[in-house]
């Protein structure tokens, strides 16, 4: 069932919005200093691109670090990408067999906003590291 739900996740919403993830990645990698943001962005795209049965957890390691770093990202890249997740949630919501993916989407959005300090693990993997 996960496997279905993704490649129609894909097709609906996940490859758009991994593209978008992708794009400010890319962007982020051109400054040496924004490495890290460009990573977090990578790897939050392919939670976009194929998120039933994984889930994001937050990490008992990051520290102050990872809240300045979110709060930059917020600021420059998270917000636009939050509201990419929230009006594809909305118009994924208005059928009823779009409803999962777009409170998937919702799902999605705090991830967006703070990727730093968070880790993807398997859906029945939910301890922090």
């Amino acid at each position: 069932m996960r496997t279905l739900m993704n490649v129609l996740w894909l097709v609906l919403a996940g490859f758009w919005m991994a593209l978008g993830y992708v794009l400010a990645g890319v962007i982020c990698c051109i400054l040496i200093i924004t490495i890290p943001f460009g990573i977090a962005s990578f790897r939050i795209a392919g939670y976009a691109l194929w998120p039933f049965g994984r889930t994001a957890v937050p990490r008992r390691d990051a520290g102050t670090a990872s809240v300045l770093g979110n709060v930059i990202w917020i600021i420059v890249a998270g917000w636009w990408l939050a509201l990419g997740h929230l009006t594809t949630g909305v118009l994924l919501c208005i059928s009823i067999i779009g409803i999962p993916f777009g409170i998937a989407n919702f799902k999605l959005i705090p991830i967006s906003l703070t990727p730093l300090g968070h880790q993807i693990v398997p859906t029945g993997d939910r301890t922090s590291f």
